[in-house]
């Protein structure tokens, strides 16, 4: 595959696979010692890829679960915030300015503080109890990522008794980063097409449902505004016909990511719509690629990791056809801010 080093990717993937039995640790004593609720506390681009996860727990388990943004919670507190939450606070570098800030507020307030971090040697990888390292960079991150939060949830789902097969579902999960391998194989044929979309306009819509949606907003975000400096508009297929469905017209470019969990027909009412009144919808969709031997509960679970992968293939291309390194930034830890 163009620009992918499969050892150093299978390596990252499996380092996330193998954190399971010390986050079931961590959430297991601590809910064992009664916490009340969980908190997930990224920073940018990470906060999106905890919400799969998010969504999960919410709509399969008991236990209190929120978000927020550790910049306005180290302003404004919260009456839930307590000594007995448990914190998952997710940074590649371990060193996300806003992500120290909230750790120091942490401390003091005496939570549980679970940090999942790229770097041992660093503020967050140092003061989680416990800090768990994967190391990463950006284009192995999402999945690995992704991998850890479903952990935590499904860890969650066990001490509570919500669920019947966690171990099944982890046994299962040792042949996910072959599978996310296959998926890249499977998808490199057309990365290049697909790129070529992305390249062919300076502004496109995105568009997801259930736990693609975090997939479509980090895609377009992080990737796309961030390191490729192309306009686009994400919306959630829910949101999609209440105001943004005003903006599609020919040439307009809709790129919408589908997925296998219960919401995809939310996604399929997007893509009825848009056929009519557009010439540049592009649907992706990540059941045309993953491998069939999952489980269909896996392969739902996983659709956010697989998105992911996918999509490294097509900024693979992109950044060579636009002759735009992801790494370029203009602002972005360059100036002061």
């Amino acid at each position: 595959m163009f620009n992918f080093d499969e050892t150093r990717f299978l390596r990252i993937q499996q380092g996330a696979v193998d954190l399971a039995p010390r986050i079931d640790a961590a959430i297991g004593a601590a809910i064992g010692a009664g916490a009340t609720n969980l908190y997930f506390l990224g920073t940018g681009g990470v906060a999106y890829l905890m919400e799969p996860a998010v969504q999960l727990l919410q709509r399969r388990s008991g236990f209190p679960v929120f978000k927020d943004y550790p910049a306005e919670l180290v302003i404004t507190g919260s009456a839930n915030l307590t000594a007995r939450s448990i914190v998952v606070m997710p940074s590649l570098s371990g060193t996300t300015k806003e992500s120290v800030a909230m750790m120091a507020k942490l401390q003091e307030i005496g939570a549980t503080v679970i940090t999942l971090v790229g770097h041992a040697d660093t503020p967050l990888g140092q003061g989680g109890n416990p800090a768990l390292v994967n190391f990463a960079e950006d284009d192995t991150s999402s999945e690995s990522f992704y991998i850890q939060s479903l952990l935590v949830a499904l860890s969650v789902m066990k001490a509570r008794g919500e669920i019947a097969n966690y171990d099944a579902l982890l046994r299962e999960l040792s042949c996910v980063p072959a599978a996310l391998v296959a998926a890249k194989k499977a998808f490199e044929p057309k990365a290049k097409d697909f790129a070529a979309i992305i390249a062919g306009s300076d502004y496109h819509m995105f568009t997801g449902a259930g736990n693609m949606w975090p997939e479509a907003l980090y895609y377009a975000t992080c990737i796309l505004e961030e390191m490729q400096w192309i306009r686009t508009r994400p919306t959630h297929a829910s949101d999609f016909f209440h105001g943004p469905l005003e903006l599609i017209e020919p040439g307009v470019s809709l790129i919408l990511f589908r997925g296998e969990d219960d919401c995809d027909p939310l996604a399929e009412r997007v893509a009825q719509f848009a056929r009519q009144y557009t010439d540049k919808l592009t649907v992706i969709s990540t059941a045309d690629y993953l491998p069939r031997e999952l489980s269909p509960e896996l392969r739902a679970l996983l659709s956010p990791a697989v998105m992911a992968t996918l999509m490294e293939r097509l900024s693979a291309h992109l950044e060579v056809m636009r002759n735009h390194p992801l790494v370029t930034r203009r602002y972005y830890k360059r100036v002061a801010y």
